[in-house]
């Protein structure tokens, strides 16, 4: 059973200029700036929506990805994932998945024989995993860097 995917966003190559200007436009609103959206209605008429600075902060987020080329996927905080899911969110292994399960670092709950995990618990652990991981990369490129230099 595959993670339940509310939203799955991507743009075509054309539409991915207007859409960083855009997304630069939103960078670039000062604490005082109201955020609105024009909406052209096919008769012509005109109507203004205004967008909470916090909305207008997701949808700079969201358009940096799409005009990045990258697909955006929307899910729900509280969604449960399989461990599959799970190993592609942290990007490791799924038995790497299982092992933090079974020590207890990465809570689960059962669901017959499967196991389930809350995508907020999941996302919790990329986070505390983050600065480890980053500088395990670090010494991966200065490992690979002393390698091309014959040393």
């Amino acid at each position: 059973m595959a993670m339940e995917i509310m939203a799955r966003y991507s743009l075509p190559a054309a539409d991915r200029a207007s859409s960083a200007h855009s997304a630069d436009a939103l960078r670039r609103r000062g604490p005082a700036d109201r955020v609105e959206v024009s909406i052209v209605h096919a008769d012509g008429s005109r109507e203004a929506v205004a967008i909470s600075s916090a909305a207008a902060g997701i949808i700079e987020d969201v358009l940096d990805k799409v005009a990045e080329g990258e697909q955006v996927t929307l899910l729900a905080e509280d969604a449960e994932v399989s461990p599959e899911d799970a190993a592609a969110i942290l990007g490791i292994s799924r038995p790497l998945v299982r092992r933090r399960m079974d020590v207890g670092i990465l809570p689960f709950r059962r669901v017959g024989a499967h196991r389930r995990l809350r995508l907020s618990d999941v996302l919790e652990l990329k986070r505390r995993e983050a600065p480890v991981r980053s500088t395990l990369e670090e010494l991966r490129a200065d490992t690979d860097e002393l390698i091309a230099n014959g040393l």
